[in-house]
């Protein structure tokens, strides 16, 4: 008995070690482990499964309440009916269809290809590809124009460490003041003709023949007729603006531009702030994509205009020099030489051999081409300050319109003195400093005004009377800060009662008015006019709009490319 009482508790102390094997602390070796433990541990490990992949689903969590509702939903039985079939998805589609199907796959793989499916489909229509192109930076268009000097990098001296060359640091015996750098003192051009040399060319390089031909050409007779306002619409609507349109024609800021009164080419010319000349024949090949650059003056070019008779160009600086472009000679003719700035001039004789220059001394002066040297007719004083615009009535050229300093008057050049003028008619209603003002072409009953109280202001001069009467006006945004020209509204040469004006709003654009103040047309292109306009001029014969910006780029509108 007692054998097989020891025999019955030696078996039970087995089977207590096979259950639960001896654990020894800190033991480094395998545990050992009974086969029938070792089938459960597999069997265990088969039946656990992989996560699945993150899929987008738009369906309803299993809630007690989605059950039940999909339990009685028709359409659900339907769907389980079919995901129960051998060959169909729970979505309705072949399983055979699936990506990386064969034959023997679990129902567990089946749906792992279904996610992958579904997967991609979702990527597909979030349209990736297209989005990422659209957000990638397009390529610069080509600049036109004059090219961009190169200059080389300054190679700086290594800087070393006296700490770490074992030098004493040295100290300064006394702290010096250093003055500020004196301002760069404007570098005046000689007295006397200047020779036309480009700068953007090589030194032994002559000026271009057809700029000869183009230069010498007769301009078009201009018809006055004015034209409705839906024609003139439809007129400006067909003008638009391209990549060949655009192109640097000086260096700095533009100060004034003007076309060439050609009906053949669209050649134009722009002052900039350091004095230089471009000329920019569209279309051309000579100089940098048809553009010549000259230097006739030291400080900016202010006013500039292409005479009627042998197609000189007039400009005056605020170096106080007036020259003429004579292109036979090949120079830069001095007209007129003042001690101050010159503002603004205009034609007084239809041959254009006379001038009325404004300066910043409030000083008109009458300047004789044909007589030699460099000196006025007369002179008058018009205004203690700074006169910004003269312009002469087209009709009767008696008359001039002058923009002082807080004040627009009309005086008779007949009763003139020295000093102490008195106005014929005074244009009333201005509240701060004026850009300019101009008389209407055809006619002159109308006088434009640029008002920096962010009006423009239309008035009627049809009679010399004591107060020209106010017809219109419209608010417009003046405010262009110091480092933009002065928007100025000038009219087209071509219509009697339209005019135009460069525009701070966004996106940029120009605008063209008629003389009710009403808006026509707005001039916008979002690839290729993307700053502001301050300068604009119409064609006199053409539909062509010209804008210059403070980077020395011309924007031209046309219907003709």
């Amino acid at each position: 008995m007692d054998a097989e009482i020891s025999a019955k508790s030696l078996k039970t102390v087995l089977i207590s070690l096979e259950r639960t094997p001896p654990q020894v602390p800190r033991m480094d070796g395998a545990m050992r482990r009974s086969s029938r433990i070792k089938e459960k541990q597999k069997q265990e490990k088969k039946n656990i499964l992989s996560p699945k992949c993150l899929t987008f689903c738009s369906e309803v969590k299993n809630t007690r309440r989605a059950v039940k509702r999909r339990r009685s939903d028709p359409e659900e039985k339907l769907k389980k009916a079919k995901a129960n079939s051998k060959n169909v998805c729970f979505d309705g589609q072949n399983k055979k269809s699936l990506p990386g199907y064969r034959d023997g796959l679990s129902e567990y793989e089946l749906e792992r290809l279904e996610n992958i499916r579904q997967n991609k489909v979702f990527l597909s229509s979030l349209n990736l590809p297209q989005i990422s192109n659209a957000l990638r930076p397009k390529p610069k268009p080509y600049q036109k124009g004059l090219k961009k000097e190169k200059t080389g990098t300054e190679m700086l001296p290594v800087r070393k460490s006296v700490r770490l060359q074992n030098k004493d640091a040295e100290i300064p015996l006394a702290v010096t003041i250093t003055e500020k750098p004196a301002a760069e003192k404007w570098v005046a051009k000689p007295p006397g003709p200047i020779p036309m040399d480009p700068v953007n060319l090589d030194e032994h390089v002559k000026l271009p023949e057809d700029l000869f031909q183009l230069w010498n050409e007769s301009p078009l007779e201009q018809e006055r007729e004015t034209s409705g306002l839906k024609s003139y619409q439809e007129v400006l609507q067909k003008m638009s603006l391209d990549d060949s349109c655009v192109a640097k024609v000086v260096k700095g800021r533009i100060f004034s531009a003007v076309f060439h009164p050609s009906s053949s080419n669209l050649f134009m010319a722009a002052g900039d702030k350091f004095g230089h000349l471009g000329l920019w024949n569209m279309g051309a090949t000579w100089g940098d994509d048809g553009v010549l650059l000259f230097e006739p003056h030291s400080r900016p070019i202010t006013c500039m205009a292409f005479s009627s008779h042998s197609s000189n160009l007039i400009t005056v600086s605020y170096d106080g020099s007036a020259r003429c472009m004579d292109l036979e000679k090949a120079v830069f003719d001095e007209v007129y030489r003042s001690t101050s700035a010159l503002k603004s001039f205009d034609f007084l004789s239809s041959d254009c051999s006379t001038l009325l220059l404004s300066n910043w001394d409030g000083d008109v002066a009458i300047v004789d081409r044909r007589t030699p040297g460099t000196s006025y007719e007369s002179l008058y004083t018009i205004d203690p300050k700074a006169l910004r615009c003269v312009h002469v009535h087209p009709v009767k050229q008696q008359y001039f319109v002058v923009a002082e300093s807080s004040s627009v008057n009309i005086y008779d050049l007949r009763s003139l003195k020295r000093r102490n003028n008195q106005a014929v008619s005074q244009l009333n209603g201005h509240f701060r400093s004026i850009s300019s003002a101009f008389f209407s072409p055809f006619t002159g009953n109308r006088v434009l005004t640029t008002c920096m109280d962010n009006k423009i202001r239309v008035f009627n001069t049809s009679q010399m009377v004591d107060r020209a009467p106010l017809l219109h006006s419209v608010s417009h945004d003046m405010r262009t800060g110091r480092w933009l020209s002065k928007l100025s509204a000038v009219w087209d040469p071509k219509q009697e009662d339209y005019f135009v004006i460069g525009s701070m709003a966004r996106p940029r654009q120009i605008q063209v008015y008629h003389e009710s103040c009403r808006l026509l047309h707005s001039f916008k292109n979002e690839e290729h006019l993307t700053t502001v306009c301050s300068i604009t001029a119409f064609h006199p014969s053409r539909n062509a709009l010209l804008g210059g910006n403070s980077t020395g780029r011309l924007h031209v509108f046309s219907d003709q490319h």
